[in-house]
């Protein structure tokens, strides 16, 4: 009975024992468990891990909730909560990029806008990678990295904005004008479109600076621009080709919607309005407008028959169209 007792109360310790080092080995689980928290909260991006098969997400970081502003239950609880975050313009692209990592096995380009909860729009890239089970080479999980990368997103359009606009103006600088009308030019060939291109020039632009100073000048350029841009379709395009020269790219247009165009242009810029101490005076443009023709296979061939018609309008006396 002795040595029974003995062999339980050394049981028992060695129950204690195991207990404690399991307590223990408990602990340094949870305190590796907060540091990982704690680790992953601190940098500004949402790791995440998602199961093809079943299409769910399967564990999603702390940083979602303050960088998408939203509640990460509700996207473990549904995977459509991350399509509804998407910005609708970008959706179609997130969709089919998050497809392919399937055939390519990762991307790591994929940028694209969401809303948060609170309706702020911030810039993402989203970078993902999947497993494949060893035995049957399906597809377990997708794995990926999102970063806010809003600030240098942001910096990124600035500087392409500054390389590609006119400062004084907001409109296109002659270069990129150029580029963004030839691409329009040879999308129009290949769709066998109509497109038109208009020159315009400001009268006597050169007696506005004399008489009024070159920052009244530039207030005409800017209004002039302002006008313009109010004119134009979204797919337009309008730029600064001279110092008071401007041109614009209408594709999909035709010789008499251009004309529409061109005499709404001219009816509202001599509404402008400009005062110089006692002083008051409006402007007039000279308009040369031409349209693609068959053999056209570069924008300087419009260009050039435009410059052409804005010369003859200059000298059947400015303020007026001429349609080369």
């Amino acid at each position: 009975m002795a040595h029974s007792a003995e062999r339980k109360d050394t049981s028992y310790e060695e129950l204690a024992e195991v207990l404690a080092q399991t307590q223990f080995e408990l602990g340094k689980l949870k305190q590796h468990h907060d540091l990982i928290n704690t680790l992953l909260e601190s940098v500004n991006a949402v790791l995440w891990a998602f199961d093809w098969r079943t299409q769910k997400v399967l564990y999603v970081s702390p940083a979602y909730n303050h960088i998408f502003g939203r509640d990460s239950d509700a996207l473990l609880e549904s995977y459509d909560e991350w399509k509804q975050s998407i910005h609708p313009d970008d959706l179609a692209y997130a969709m089919q990029s998050f497809a392919e990592v399937i055939e390519t096995g990762a991307n790591e380009a994929r940028q694209y806008r969401i809303i948060r909860g609170d309706g702020e729009v911030r810039w993402l890239s989203d970078k993902c990678f999947f497993n494949r089970d060893k035995t049957t080479g399906n597809v377990l999980t997708i794995v990926g990295i999102a970063e806010d990368i809003t600030e240098k997103k942001e910096m990124e359009l600035e500087l392409i904005r500054l390389a590609t606009t006119d400062t004084l103006t907001q409109a296109m600088n002659r270069r990129h004008f150029f580029e963004k009308a030839q691409k329009s030019l040879e999308e129009a060939i290949e769709k066998r479109e109509p497109i038109s291109f208009i020159l315009i020039d400001i009268d006597n632009f050169k007696d506005i600076n004399d008489t009024y100073g070159h920052q009244m000048g530039d207030r005409v350029l800017r209004d002039f621009s302002k006008v313009m841009r109010g004119c134009l379709r979204g797919i337009d395009s309008l730029g600064r080709v001279g110092g008071e020269e401007f041109a614009a790219v209408f594709p999909r247009c035709n010789a008499e919607n251009a004309m529409y165009i061109a005499n709404r242009l001219q009816y509202e810029i001599r509404k402008l309005a400009f005062v110089k101490g006692i002083d008051s005076f409006h402007v007039t443009v000279s308009q040369g407008l031409t349209q693609r023709r068959d053999d056209d296979t570069h924008i300087d061939h419009l260009f050039s028959r435009a410059d052409k018609a804005m010369y003859a309008a200059k000298e059947k006396g400015k303020n007026q169209i001429v349609q080369h």
